[in-house]
């Protein structure tokens, strides 16, 4: 038996175990209903812990099952199904899963107009490009929007941050997403208004009160910032946590992704200038620079500009940059060249080299620019005519780097590649904007080679409607009664409407894996609720605590909430916990508001597995697995609850 054992896969010996537990749970249930419930709850926990199918197609599987319960109701010993099949797919129209598809809507028409690309920016200038400051910046600005709105529109807004950030970085999604999506659940326990179990509690507190027995005092509600001190330490708590053990605890992937961005690898081994980078230097006013034009600069020092900053914005690209610019002091120049061309420009110069771009970081990102082939064709009308001759960089947006000819290659390390008459066939190989290369694809003088680089087509000019109807949506959450998803739902057709981006872009910027995994899940937290499954567990949890201290109770009450928000809904729970912990501190002799607001704040714990809706918008983009969340999630799951009861007890 123990040599059967032995090559029996980790998988069918758990499922074993998961089986056997959930018989010997049958015969502990006080009824069927409750039995085939902890059955399948048992049967989701196994296939979102082994990862035995996808997550979403294990959630819609648990959906179909829950719906055949009412064909095979007899067999099972029920009296009906296990969910009416009315509300078999609530979840599809449910409050949040219209939240989050209109929240990625908005978060992509913002993104079309290249906002979250400047964000980023902004970011990456404060924190440059290392995981220690990227994550704390990224997570804080995260966790604090999300103290005034919803966490999952916050985690959907800033996922477009997050990868420009990743592609500049090199950093992978998978090491910059869990934290923010982590604190930007944290965030909403900092204010009354930043996750919907809070928002609920005053009114379950008002309810309560009117069943509270005689002679006790009725519990007031909280105001805005009553728990803002609890959700600053929960916050600080997960910023310090990922800071430190992200290393250990974080994966590594998407990394190729990144990388599959930037053809500069390829084209500068190809054409021997592999060591060639970008630096953005500072000319000072005692510079020989000062006085001197573009041309004459790069004819001497054989480094290329490719962008300019004199005060008045980056000049990139067609009719951007032209060898008759003047160089000022003070002027900002992103330049182009090999270590030895740079070290010699740096010393004959005094420029001023900054460590990694600040200004131009964004401008000249892979997924902005980069190096491209294009080739001369026969009846090319620049056939004969040199790059000077036509102002290519001017003109075309191109800085020729080099010019392959049979098999002889002309570079810019050497000089003259500007001045070359072009002859059909010759390959230019040439710095450009994405943008700029798009538009010489529709050029008959050019054949563009190079069709593997990110076709971006932004909107900077529907900048103020998208953040017009950004304003009205934020306006319509904060400071009105109207459903969430109906206010997301606003801005989202709004920005289609107005041309922000097209219905079918809004389509493409759904994660639909998911949309399916958490509407699928909503008929498990009926099923839950519905049969008396949870009631049964705090029930069952209670008897089993006896006569303890008050503080272990609450422990215990924070553990309950913690496991009925992994799965069943976080409102759900709180509904049902609330007035549970209001009797339990009565008859502890507890403050009853603060054990209803332990309930409302634990509900926010659900890091352990991508049931919670900003765990599963950030599983696909980071390419996460549920092994990923139990691993960094377990660890964030006791953190939490050490320091809310700790803040709770000190604050209240």
């Amino acid at each position: 038996m123990s040599a059967f054992l032995r090559y029996l896969p980790l998988k069918d010996l758990v499922a074993a175990a998961f089986a056997v537990f959930a018989i010997w749970m049958a015969g502990q249930v006080p009824s069927v209903e409750i039995a085939w419930v902890m059955a399948i709850l048992t049967l989701t926990i196994y296939l979102f812990a082994f990862e035995v199918v996808g997550v979403d197609v294990a959630a819609i599987t648990i959906m179909v099952l829950l719906g055949l319960s009412m064909l095979f109701a007899p067999v099972m010993g029920l009296e009906t199904g296990l969910v009416p099949l009315r509300h078999l797919f609530d979840g599809f129209s449910s409050n949040a899963v219209i939240s989050i598809i209109a929240v990625m809507v908005i978060g992509a028409g913002l993104d079309k107009t290249g906002i979250m690309s400047q964000v980023a920016g902004f970011i990456m200038r404060i924190g440059g490009s290392t995981e220690a400051r990227i994550i704390p910046l990224i997570s804080g600005t995260v966790g604090a929007i999300s103290s005034f709105m919803q966490n999952v529109g916050a985690a959907a807004l800033f996922l477009p941050v997050v990868s420009r950030i990743s592609v500049r970085t090199k950093l992978p999604m998978s090491r910059l997403l869990m934290p923010m999506g982590f604190c930007a659940i944290l965030g909403g326990t900092m204010t009354m208004v930043g996750s919907s179990p809070l928002i609920l509690l005053n009114d379950l507190i008002l309810t309560s009160n009117q069943a509270l027995p005689e002679g006790v005092e009725p519990m007031g509600s909280f105001q805005l910032f009553d728990v803002t001190p609890i959700g600053l330490a929960l916050l600080a708590t997960g910023i310090i946590y990922f800071v430190l053990f992200g290393r250990i605890v974080l994966p590594s992937r998407g990394t190729e992704l990144t990388e599959a961005f930037d053809p500069s690898l390829y084209y500068g081994e190809t054409y021997g200038f592999s060591d060639f980078t970008i630096h953005e230097v500072r000319v000072p006013a005692d510079s020989q620079l000062v006085g001197t034009g573009v041309d004459d600069m790069e004819r001497r020092w054989h480094v290329r500009v490719v962008a300019v900053e004199k005060g008045d914005g980056v000049r990139l690209g067609a009719a951007g940059v032209d060898r008759t610019l003047g160089i000022e002091a003070g002027t900002l120049l992103g330049l182009l060249g090999g270590p030895q061309q740079f070290d010699t420009f740096v010393a004959e110069t005094g420029v001023q080299m900054k460590p990694a771009p600040e200004v131009f970081a964004e401008a000249l990102s892979p997924n902005k620019a980069g190096i491209a082939e294009i080739v001369i064709p026969p009846g090319s009308n620049l056939v004969g005519k040199s790059a000077r001759d036509v102002w290519m960089r001017k003109v075309y947006g191109l800085s020729v780097l080099a010019i392959r000819r049979g098999d002889d290659t002309l570079t810019f390390r050497t000089g003259g590649v500007r001045d070359m008459p072009f002859k059909p066939g010759d390959t230019l190989v040439v710095h450009t904007t994405w943008l700029d290369l798009a538009r010489i694809e529709k050029d008959r003088d050019f054949v563009v080679v190079t069709t593997e680089y990110p076709h971006e087509e932004l909107r900077p000019h529907k900048v103020p409607m998208a953040l017009l109807f950004f304003a009205i949506t934020l306006g319509l959450v904060l400071f009105t009664d109207l459903m969430l998803s109906v206010a997301l739902l606003t801005g989202a057709v709004g920005m289609v409407l107005t041309g922000v981006l097209s219905i079918d872009e809004a389509y493409e910027s759904v994660s639909w894996k998911t949309v399916f995994l958490l509407a699928s899940l909503i008929p498990l937290g009926l099923a839950v609720e519905s049969s008396g499954t949870a009631a049964w567990i705090a029930q069952q949890t209670l008897a089993a605590l006896g006569d303890v201290p008050i503080w272990v109770i609450q422990t215990a009450l924070a553990v309950l909430a913690t496991f009925f928000t992994l799965v069943m809904s976080n409102v759900g729970a709180t509904v049902l916990l609330v007035p549970l912990a209001v009797n339990m501190a009565l008859g502890a002799g507890a403050n009853p508001a603060v054990f209803a607001l332990t309930v409302a704040i634990a509900t926010s714990n659900s890091f352990l597995i991508p049931t919670h809706q900003v765990n599963a918008l950030i599983m696909g983009p980071g390419g996460y697995r549920v092994p990923d969340y139990m691993k960094a999630g377990g660890i964030m799951t006791l953190l939490f609850l050490v320091v809310s009861l700790l803040m709770l007890n000190l604050v209240f």
